[in-house]
């Protein structure tokens, strides 16, 4: 890896913030999850572990490519809600989209459509927002 890159990474990514990272997967995962129970039922995180985790997968995915692109994970993040919230905000709009992509493949079943797009983007949005706010509330 070049220097350039190399600096391009360090200045998104500090290990202050690496509590972010379990704080904005639970987030995501919770709000996916609701969204499976909701379709599913209950006992389908049971019966399917499998499908329930391949729902969960392309917008983790998504959310690990864009997050640190886009500096969720900087050493401003760990800061304070008020830094940490709008960046979140910021990387949820490309990693929604490559979620959207990964599931609309052939990939990932489930496909795509646009009132999904608009509940997953809104929500998605909202859950990471409000993960952030707890976190500095609570920790902060």
């Amino acid at each position: 890896m070049s220097s350039s890159e190399e600096s391009f990474l360090a200045r998104r990514i500090d290990a202050s913030a690496a509590p972010l990272v379990a704080v904005d997967a639970l987030a995501l995962s919770a709000v996916l999850t609701v969204g499976v129970i909701n379709h599913n039922g209950v006992e389908y995180l049971s019966t399917a572990p499998v499908g329930w985790l391949l729902t969960l997968v392309p917008f983790l995915v998504g959310w690990a490519v864009a997050a640190p692109l886009v500096g969720a994970y900087s050493a401003g993040a760990a800061e304070s809600a008020k830094a940490a919230i709008p960046l979140a905000v910021r990387a949820w709009v490309p990693g929604s989209i490559v979620g959207f992509a990964l599931r609309a493949s052939p990939l990932f079943s489930g496909g795509f459509q646009l009132s999904f797009g608009v509940v997953m983007f809104v929500t998605g949005g909202v859950a990471l927002v409000v993960g952030r706010w707890l976190f500095f509330k609570v920790l902060g």
